[in-house]
């Protein structure tokens, strides 16, 4: 084991999963499931980082000149490499049959037990499938399979949680609620697998490994839409509108399902608290919002006294990105995990829903940078109307109740778009430009 944790060490960094980078991995093995042909999944912890973070890697030992393109980690013994499995069938057959059939993954050689649940969903799945790794994803894996046989069954998306932690993943949890509830905005669920281990302290816990959920095959998301549609200058007003609706419903029926409680003085400074220590990370890093800073901080001011609606549970990451156009359900919200550099503990809590609408509000707001237009002109037009739109379908579809308020919305409005302004400056500086755009309207001076 010791020499696999060295490869994993090399390899795991060069990983888009893996949420470490610029340090050497210190790696513990925490769990070891054997798997049917040389294939196990591991739980590893990272402590090159506190708190540590535990990655579950399933790997497979296999023959030389055998192993698909990109998969290698580095050499076994006899003649045999390690790698990836997540392009293995002997890994792939097996998730397969968890999150279908169910059942137990068995105890691993340190005495702890993985349990795969038994499947959620009632859509038909074929009894086998053909596994393909979807690429471009980068906090997890995500896995297709395919029926052999067309007529067997619907296709599945399985989601492989690369960081692991204690308790349900909100992914899992909420769209599970959701599709149990009848929701037709989220993909009906198909089934999960959890895992069983000890933490250092020596305390026994769970947590999700994987989810499974039906697959809508050729389809586009939200995000290629609008742009095609602000790209040929097409009205997209009843599109916005049915988004803002769908949105809305979701957030009525989490409401329904999770506990709610009013906001108090600490939920309050905590969100604010939140907002100004990434405002001056962004004044340290980004000297054109210097002169907006004081600006900024009355919008802050503002939202902090403002009415605040009940707590309750929100998608936490929201963006056209994370919506599907399907043909028979129309939008589709998926990827409810959350901000993936939260810690687990915030995602599980009640949240501003607010913090979703200003999200998607942001998110076309991206549009206007994405789309050539000579005087842009035009295509600012477009946002302003889709984004009208989206908050005119999410207030007929809430109610009077669960009122958007201005003031705090264009406070979550511009903590996003100075999340976006460092984020910009540090990986895309041709793009700064739309987020200080946003903190202009937003926040104007004078």
């Amino acid at each position: 084991m010791g020499d696999l944790l060295d490869l994993l060490a090399v390899w795991m960094p060069r990983q888009r999963w893996y949420g470490t980078k610029g340090r050497d991995p210190r790696l513990t093995v925490v769990a070891d499931w054997q798997l049917a042909d040389d294939a196990r999944l591991l739980l590893v912890r990272d402590e090159a980082v506190q708190p540590a973070i535990v990655y579950q890697v399933p790997v497979a030992r296999r023959a030389e000149g055998s192993v698909p393109p990109g998969s290698l980690i580095g050499p076994a013994s006899e003649g045999r490499v390690w790698t990836d499995a997540t392009t293995d069938p002997a890994f792939t057959d097996q998730l397969y049959a968890w999150v279908t059939v169910g059942g137990e993954v068995g105890v691993a050689e340190n005495g702890f037990l993985g349990i795969a649940l038994a499947p959620s969903g009632d859509r038909p799945v074929a009894p086998r499938a053909t596994a393909k790794v979807l690429s471009g994803e980068q906090s997890n894996t995500s896995l297709i399979f395919r029926a052999d046989d067309q007529d067997a069954g619907i296709p599945v998306i399985c989601k492989l949680f690369r960081q692991v932690n204690p308790g349900i993943n909100p992914d899992v949890e909420l769209q599970s609620a959701l599709a149990a509830g009848g929701a037709a905005f989220v993909p009906a669920a198909i089934g999960e697998v959890r895992g069983s281990w000890v933490t250092p302290e020596g305390v026994p816990v769970s947590g999700s490994l994987a989810f499974a959920q039906e697959f809508f095959e050729g389809v586009e998301d939200a995000w290629r839409v609008a742009l095609d549609a602000a790209a040929a200058d097409e009205d997209f007003a009843a599109r916005a509108h049915a988004l803002g609706a769908s949105v809305a419903g979701m957030h009525v029926a989490l409401a329904g399902q999770f506990p709610t409680r009013e906001p108090e003085g600490v939920d309050r400074a905590a969100v604010v608290g939140a907002w100004e220590r990434r405002l001056s990370i962004a004044l340290a890093e980004v000297p054109a919002l210097a002169p907006y800073a004081d600006r900024i901080r009355e919008v802050y001011a503002a939202a902090a006294v403002a009415p605040w609606p009940a707590l309750q549970r929100v998608h936490g990451d929201l963006h056209l990105g994370q919506v599907l156009d399907t043909p028979a359900n129309g939008w589709v919200l998926l990827d409810f995990e959350g901000e993936p550099l939260r810690p687990i503990s915030e995602r599980l809590q009640p949240d501003v829903a607010v913090r979703d609408v200003a999200g998607m509000l942001r998110s076309f707001d991206y549009v206007s940078g994405a789309v050539a237009d000579d005087d842009g002109a035009a295509v600012r037009a477009w946002v302003i109307a889709a984004q009208q739109a989206f908050l005119e379908g999410y207030a007929e579809t809430a109610g009077p109740d669960r009122a958007v308020d201005d003031a705090l919305l264009a406070a979550f409005e511009l903590d996003k778009a100075v999340y976006e302004a460092i984020y910009e400056t540090r990986n895309r500086p041709d793009w700064v430009g739309i987020p200080l755009a946003a903190i202009g309207r937003l926040a104007p001076l004078g």
